[in-house]
This record gives structure tokens, C-alpha cells and sequence, in this order.
């Protein structure tokens, strides 16, 4: 392979990305890659995907519909972790008004 030609083909897909980061497909290789797995990359990466044909930029709408899926993914993950974090502790109504400062503590 000629690395003038791959490397003017990496820039010509480079220059076609719009953004810091593209969504890709990738396509099956005789190597073992699997064809159809979606992945958001970095431009440079995306391009040098596409130029040694393991990868096709996505469409638009491919492109916006798993950007959407991997918020709302990474959504539920935030909640979950903050779900996680809540502590709950069981008081009694004496210990209660000790730490709220009022009253002896008795009932009337």
C-alpha cells in the first residue's frame, strides 16, 4: 500500500466528518470483526476506520439515534449511582428531639 494515497484518503474522510467525534458501523473483516456494531470514535480514528475499509461513517439518523440511546444509557447509569448512594437511617422520636435540641425527650 502506498502511505501517500492512505493517508490523502484518511484526510479526504477527515475532512468529510462534521464535529469532533463521528458514529461509525463497523463491517466484517476477515480478521473476525463483526459487521453492524455501532461506535461513537474520534474523527481521526473514524477516518483511518473508513480508509482501511474496517468501518463506514454512519447516516445522520443512525447517527442521532445511537447518540440518543448511549445519553439515555448513560441517564439511567447516573441515576442508579445516585440511588446507590442514598442512606436511609431509622430513628427513634427520643433520639430524635436529642439531636433536634427540643424538649427533655419525654412524651406528654
Amino acid at each position: 500500500m502506498d502511505l501517500k494515497i492512505y493517508y490523502q484518503k484518511v484526510r479526504e474522510v477527515e475532512e468529510r466528518i462534521a464535529g469532533d467525534d463521528a458514529v461509525v458501523i463497523s463491517v466484517e473483516t476477515p480478521d473476525g470483526g463483526r459487521s453492524g456494531v455501532a461506535t461513537e470514535v474520534p474523527k481521526r480514528l473514524a477516518a483511518k476506520m473508513v480508509a482501511e475499509g474496517r468501518a463506514k461513517l454512519a447516516e445522520a439518523p443512525v447517527a442521532k439515534a445511537f447518540r440518543e440511546k448511549a445519553a439515555e444509557a448513560k441517564r439511567a447509569a447516573d441515576e442508579l449511582a445516585a440511588a446507590s448512594k442514598l442512606q436511609i437511617s431509622v430513628v427513634s422520636a427520643n433520639e430524635l428531639q436529642k439531636l433536634r435540641g427540643t424538649g427533655s425527650g419525654k412524651k406528654d
